[in-house]
């Protein structure tokens, strides 16, 4: 946790940008690496649908929601896609469960 799941990319792609972009949001959230989960989800396009990164995460301030999206998003321009849509899903603490406990 927190989990960054991309969908429309390649598995090459997303495994080689991986590093990066593990260490670039776990040193603008300030959280461990080794919490930082990857996902690439696979769907089928049945309208014209972006590609995208959807967040989810704790709440944290405005300011390190938009630096973590802004750097994703250089990440992803850097090799060529610039028309990303990212997006955060809020998760808390009293509705996030491990072994059957919320977290608060």
């Amino acid at each position: 946790m927190p989990y960054l799941r991309f969908k429309g990319f390649t598995e090459v792609f997303l495994e080689e940008i991986t590093p990066q972009v593990v260490d670039e949001f776990a040193r603008i959230v300030q959280i461990p690496q080794e919490i930082v989960k990857i996902e690439l989800l696979p769907y089928q396009i049945i309208t014209n649908t972006p590609l995208s990164v959807e967040i989810l995460m704790f709440q944290r301030s405005q300011e390190i929601h938009d630096a973590v999206a802004a750097r994703i998003h250089d990440i992803l321009s850097e090799h060529g896609y610039r028309n990303v849509h990212i997006f955060f899903v809020i998760l808390q603490r009293n509705l996030y469960y491990k072994e059957g406990r919320p977290l608060e």
